[in-house]
């Protein structure tokens, strides 16, 4: 599983990362299937930062465990923007921690869609600010990865690792 890793690899520069902003995540994968955990978790040391990994592969599991709303998924899909933003969201504000990661997408073989073909992801963001001050946000952003089941889902995870990764030390340096 480390066909698409880097040296070193973004799962440890994210823990540092984190570690350097004082800083915590939690993960909600669906298409991911708790990938995103593991890589984390084989970091020595995670958790100083890491708080778990939610994994809410159907529909009623994004609804009880995350809260995301019934429209967004009878709306846009699980696989939506919508639905990745809540995922993300959801995740952090459940777990109380400063990040939330959220992957939701379509690893193949089957499954796909002319508008959603197999291989596309969403990958929402969640970042806490205080209280009051108007700095929390969420972003969403689409991917569409070649590949087998498993090479895809290994994308997935490193490109969301690797959002989160910009995002902590953005606001980090910023």
């Amino acid at each position: 599983m480390r066909e698409f890793a880097t040296e070193p690899p973004v799962e440890a520069r994210v823990g540092d990362a984190l570690c350097e902003a004082g800083a915590s995540v939690a993960v909600a994968e669906s298409c991911t299937g708790g990938l995103i955990g593991s890589l984390l978790t084989d970091v020595p040391g995670s958790s100083a930062y890491f708080d778990r990994s939610v994994v809410t592969y159907s529909y009623d599991a994004k609804l009880a465990a995350l809260g995301v709303s019934r429209e967004s998924l009878d709306d846009h899909g699980a696989v939506s923007e919508p639905v990745a933003g809540e995922m993300a969201a959801g995740v952090r504000d459940t777990a109380g921690v400063d990040w939330g990661v959220a992957t939701t997408g379509i690893a193949g073989p089957d499954g796909g869609t002319p508008e959603k073909p197999v291989g596309t992801v969403y990958i929402g963001l969640a970042s806490r600010g205080e209280w009051g001050s108007g700095e929390s946000y969420t972003t969403v952003d689409r991917y569409v990865f070649d590949g087998d089941r498993v090479e895809i889902k290994e994308r997935i995870a490193r490109r969301a690792l690797e959002t989160l990764l910009d995002a902590v030390e953005s606001e980090h340096d910023g």
